[in-house]
């Protein structure tokens, strides 16, 4: 699937492209953004957790070595996956997509 259908103007991403795209390639990095118990409660299988107010150019490295990686970021409404997504392209990461909340997610989560 080719990035340009996805990747929306404001770097968005609907869940059912972000479904299509985790399933098609597993080098995409999904990240949940949100606190460690909202995590445990259900989290989107395969996400790795750093929450948006720990992100920094080091916690960043760890959880994304390749600036140039696929990242899809997410938290439970929106808000922290926006602060999210632009910290990170500030940091670097070209290939940021934001999916916004897992509440919009009709998909199944792991818990």
């Amino acid at each position: 699937m080719s990035m340009a259908l996805i990747q929306a103007e404001d770097g968005k991403i609907a869940p059912d492209k972000a479904k299509q795209l985790l399933a098609s390639d597993s080098k995409i990095v999904l990240l949940d953004v949100r606190t460690q118990a909202e995590y445990v409660s259900g989290h989107i299988a395969r996400a790795i957790l750093l929450p948006y107010d720990e992100i920094t150019a080091t916690t960043a490295a760890k959880a994304i070595p390749a600036k140039d990686a696929t990242v899809i970021v997410y938290c439970r409404s929106g808000r922290r996956s926006a602060i999210a997504a632009a910290e990170l392209k500030k940091l670097g990461y070209s290939r940021v997509f934001d999916l916004g909340g897992i509440n919009d997610w009709p998909y199944e989560v792991v818990k």
